[in-house]
């Protein structure tokens, strides 16, 4: 029931192709030592009746719950972007807003205090209670793990925590039952302990991400990891015969040849002063693809100026379909992130401090715990049958010490997004300034 209201909820997103996601967030330690609310009705008429009325009535309260949810995550999506593209100019960005929404969602349940205040305003997770927060998280992995079978999309967390090491019991039972989280206990001063926890990211991207942990510090004690593998075929493919080499523009003005792939086909089109707008769907049109070009006097920088959520959620309401020309250039790409100061751009300092941060709620005796590295790290690959994308998050935690024609050739840098049509969420977004194939 919850999945058909949401798909009556969200009608318009585009297709993707194939891709793979990680991220890790490792926590680290300084010093470490040798609602369940029930819905009551009056008996009107009948207990079938009443249960029924009940069943509704929560299942549009975890609808609402849910959507609350996506709306928050979205947010976070574009406020991150925003901030990564700050630092990082002219070059391929790739992530999944959903994969470091998950990592640190399961991070948010050992806050507490200033910490988690911080974290909430971040996450943007004000108005909504902790029980709240892992119920829709829990409604949305499995709403978005339950795509059609032409659609392959795994999401997977896992915990990694150090031998030794008591954590509270309640933060690692809660991480299982709503985020289904591996939990292995594991000697990190082991020199093979990172080419484990790296084994089970390799497995859960098939193969794209074969590796996020580099070495665990003395003072990591945890890692929580969430990985994601997407891969779709197109609900249209493009046929090779018609790809061809042509030019793409970089952005310092320079031309190289690439290969575009071309197709003419009706499908959701939408356009306006700073862009031009196509969503590819992938078989069956759940998840789709949305791809903006930028208008040429406008650029990546001058369509960022408007790219916030409130803007998005206007632009998804305008797309219509049309005849679309369309050349989309086949593309690769690889990226690798460490989040740290982004988030605490965003207002997460204290969660970082090796002094202040308050993860009581993960470790309720001392040594106090802190976030030491949030790390994301992605794989997509764009070609005429579909897309492939993968991520992987980690967060290591240490101790303290309508039949219109139009044309649309994509042959300079330009903004895309990989979006659940029924939920509404962003799994994946990114821009491409320099296509490789």
């Amino acid at each position: 029931m919850l999945k058909e209201l949401l798909s009556k909820c969200y009608a318009i997103f585009t297709k993707m192709s194939l891709g793979a996601i990680g991220l890790t967030l490792i926590v680290g330690v300084c010093d470490l030592p040798g609602i369940t609310t029930q819905l009551k009705t009056t008996n009107f008429y009948t207990d079938d009746y009443n249960n029924e009325m009940n069943n509704m009535l929560t299942q549009t309260q975890n609808m609402d719950i849910s959507m609350k949810l996506v709306s928050a995550n979205n947010r976070f999506a574009f406020q991150l972007f925003s901030e990564i593209i700050k630092l990082e100019t002219d070059k391929n960005i790739f992530i999944s807003p959903s994969s470091i929404a998950f990592a640190l969602s399961m991070t948010y349940n050992g806050a507490e205090g200033k910490t988690k205040d911080a974290m909430t305003k971040t996450l943007n997770f004000q108005g909504m209670s902790l029980a709240e927060i892992n119920q829709a998280n829990q409604q949305l992995r499995m709403l978005l793990n339950s795509l059609n079978p032409e659609i392959n999309l795994d999401i997977a967390n896992s915990i990694w925590m150090k031998k030794g090491v008591s954590f509270d019991k309640n933060f690692i039972q809660s991480n299982q039952k709503f985020y289904d989280s591996k939990v292995s206990e594991l000697d990190f001063n082991n020199p093979q302990a990172p080419a484990i926890i790296n084994s089970w990211v390799n497995e859960k991207t098939n193969g794209k991400i074969d590796k996020i942990i580099e070495n665990l510090e003395p003072d990591s004690v945890m890692v929580l990891l969430n990985a994601i593998y997407f891969q779709g075929n197109w609900e249209q493919k493009f046929l090779e015969a018609d790809t061809k080499e042509q030019p793409f523009t970089l952005p310092d003005g320079t031309q190289k040849q690439h290969p575009i792939m071309f197709q003419s086909s009706r499908c959701l089109y939408y356009e306006n002063d700073y862009f031009q707008a196509v969503s590819l769907p992938y078989e069956e049109g759940r998840v789709s693809m949305y791809i903006f070009l930028p208008r040429e006097e406008v650029g990546l920088e001058g369509f960022y100026q408007v790219l916030n959520n409130k803007n998005w959620g206007n632009w998804m309401l305008s797309f219509d379909f049309y005849k679309v020309h369309l050349g989309l250039p086949k593309f690769k790409s690889e990226y690798e992130i460490k989040l740290n100061d982004m988030l605490k751009s965003l207002g997460m300092e204290v969660a970082f401090d090796d002094k202040l941060a308050d993860f009581s709620r993960m470790r309720p005796i001392p040594p106090e715990l802190y976030i030491d590295e949030v790390k994301h790290k992605t794989f997509v690959e764009v070609n005429e049958a579909g897309t492939e994308a993968g991520a992987t998050t980690s967060v290591t935690m240490g101790i303290r010490s309508a039949e219109i024609s139009v044309d649309m050739l994509v042959n300079r840098p330009f903004f895309f997004a990989i979006l659940d049509n029924d939920s509404g969420s962003i799994l994946f977004m990114g821009e491409i300034t320099n296509p490789e194939s």
